[in-house]
């Protein structure tokens, strides 16, 4: 997913008057001590399962991990005993790569998901879903100019297998402009109201990296935009957004993280005023879980030179280094592959291969070279294999030009990735970050419309990754779907599409290799290894508690554990609430 985030460049300073007059949530480091035990507390160190009988956490760190009667030996009065009662104890989750501003946008527009996690299913379904959520929000869409907002939406799913068009949104409101946003973040439709505002007509030409579709045989816009042409409709009808709108937003999106488990979240494609918005909530205390910021490259050259990169944090917030997109979506047909999609888009030839976000390679390599000469790590959204290979080659030029050194790139997504490029990654430690949850949410539309059956097989290849040992991470790219933990591993371990059907069993993995890249592999690759990731003595009391054991229940119940608690530091951020 490439979002290019909601907030303009002068944001920070309205951000910080709008936070001066809020009530500050001061969060210390919990200096009680506290002693888990009464259920499984599975550490997550080394490639095989390891058990502890007790938990000890002071100070926001882990103290002891050992027997119940050590750890008894070194408590006093003050200590805190929490019985797990059976329940399962593990480090807190770490997300590798997301939007978390804009799962606060998600949860904040009209829910237009088809199932499991909405009711949208065909397009009059979509209008009426529009519709009601107009009528809730006449406040908020007031504040927003009017604009009428929805995402979610998937045209795979969608009955009539196509794209809402302008036509389609008139039914919302021909007075009031509509945008709803495709589910994988790099599509949109409008309504006609949208298309004046936003100036697109006959004879505005498409912008690089971007298409505006059109009407058959027609230069007329018929609603629906594509990659750089929607990021910019985006950036337009956010750049009047009140700052406390925004605040509120980004808030709702961390409390769902903090509900699924993650105690690291990040901001994956960022631009200069989102940075600043997190840095500016970090400095108010208002951030009860770690938020790392990868502006985009592209548009935050400067800021970038001017602030660089960190490794520590300051208040829950640091930037982790940057990110470049270098394709689309392969479920929305704008992702960049070798050979030509199954079914093309509409209007397109047999031959089409969806498109690079950059024409020429050298861009990319001058790029990739910068952030490595300034000491940045680099996160690279590629989804096509030949996406893929234009990253390796300028992961190669760029460490030609600077020599060796412990960079761990991350090629996001991953998901048409061949067995030579993996070999190649290895070999470049390129750090691949999984999206296996694909396998469900669009597994049969890889199979019948996208790549076809064998190459669909092969989508996110943990199990080929893992026989070759590679460390991987996996992810969820919320809010291209909803930052759901359980659902994450369910995926890494079965594979399993909407219609039942096991998508590339030689690429499962068990569940306890999912937990590692989810909590100590992402922690490596966030170079965080010393303080998260494991259930060791001296880390961070980073912690999230299960309802039921992953590595002991049938996998095909993994979907449905439920967090109970999570812990930041010591800290109670979330509880389960007792029904």
């Amino acid at each position: 997913m490439t979002y290019k985030h909601i907030n303009k460049l002068t944001l920070a300073s309205a951000i910080t008057i709008a936070l001066a007059g809020c009530a500050t949530t001061t969060m210390p480091v919990s200096s009680t001590a506290k002693l888990f035990y009464g259920g499984p507390i599975l550490t997550m160190e080394g490639n095989e399962p390891h058990y502890a009988e007790a938990l000890l956490v002071k100070d926001g760190k882990i103290i002891f991990v050992g027997t119940k009667k050590e750890a008894e030996q070194r408590t006093d009065r003050q200590v805190q005993h929490i019985d797990l009662k059976n329940k399962t104890l593990l480090p807190g989750l770490i997300d590798a790569h997301s939007h978390v501003n804009m799962v606060g946008f998600q949860q904040t527009v009209a829910n237009l998901y088809p199932e499991p996690d909405g009711t949208v299913s065909d397009i009059n379904s979509l209008i009426d879903a529009l519709k009601t959520w107009k009528a809730q929000n006449p406040e908020f869409v007031s504040t927003m100019n009017g604009w009428i907002l929805g995402n979610g939406y998937d045209d795979a799913q969608l009955k009539e297998q196509r794209h809402p068009t302008a036509t389609d949104l008139d039914r919302v409101s021909k007075d009031q402009p509509v945008m709803i946003l495709h589910q994988s973040g790099h599509l949109a439709s409008v309504n006609h109201k949208a298309l004046e505002l936003l100036k697109f007509d006959k004879n505005t030409a498409n912008p690089d990296g971007g298409v505006i579709r059109r009407e058959p045989n027609s230069n007329v816009p018929n609603g629906v935009l594509e990659e750089s042409a929607l990021f910019s409709a985006v950036g337009a009808i956010f750049n009047g957004a009140p700052p406390d709108v925004l605040l509120g937003m980004a808030k709702k999106g961390i409390q769902v993280y903090v509900k699924n488990g993650f105690t690291t979240v990040q901001e994956g494609r960022a631009d200069q005023g989102t940075t600043d918005m997190w840095r500016a909530l970090g400095q108010q205390n208002q951030l009860p879980v770690d938020v790392v910021s990868y502006p985009d490259i592209t548009t935050s050259k400067d800021y970038m030179l001017k602030h660089g990169s960190s490794l520590q944090y300051d208040h829950h917030f640091r930037i982790g280094g940057i990110k470049i997109s270098l394709d689309g979506s392969p479920q929305g047909k704008t992702a960049w592959l070798s050979q030509p999609y199954v079914v093309p888009p509409e209007g397109e030839t047999k031959d089409y291969k969806g498109y690079p976000a950059f024409k020429h390679s050298q861009d990319v390599n001058n790029y990739v070279n910068l952030a490595f000469k300034q000491g940045w790590q680099v996160l690279a959204h590629a989804n096509g294999d030949a996406a893929i290979d234009q990253f390796i080659q300028a992961v190669r030029y760029a460490t030609n030009q600077q020599g060796k050194a412990d960079r761990r790139s991350v090629l996001i997504h991953s998901q048409t990735i061949r067995e030579d490029q993996l070999d190649q990654l290895k070999a470049l430690d390129i750090i691949p970050s999984f999206f296996s949850l694909h396998t469900f949410y669009w597994g049969d539309w890889h199979r019948q419309q996208t790549v076809g059956e064998q190459k669909a097989q092969h989508i996110s290849p943990t199990g080929m990754a893992f026989r070759k040992n590679i460390i991987f991470t996996e992810h969820h790219d919320a809010p291209v779907i909803p930052p759901n933990s359980m659902m994450m591993l369910d995926a890494s371990v079965n594979r399993t599409t909407r219609s039942g059907y096991v998508l590339g069993a030689d690429e499962r993995i068990s569940p306890y290799i999912a937990l590692k890249s989810m909590t100590d592999w992402a922690a490596y690759q966030y170079f965080e290894e010393k303080n998260k990731g494991t259930l060791t003595q001296g880390k961070l009391a980073d912690l999230v508690i299960l309802d039921k054991n992953p590595l002991s229940i049938p996998s095909k119940e993994i979907k449905n554990i439920k967090v109970v608690a999570t812990y930041k530091e010591g800290n109670l951020i979330y509880q389960q609430p007792t029904r």
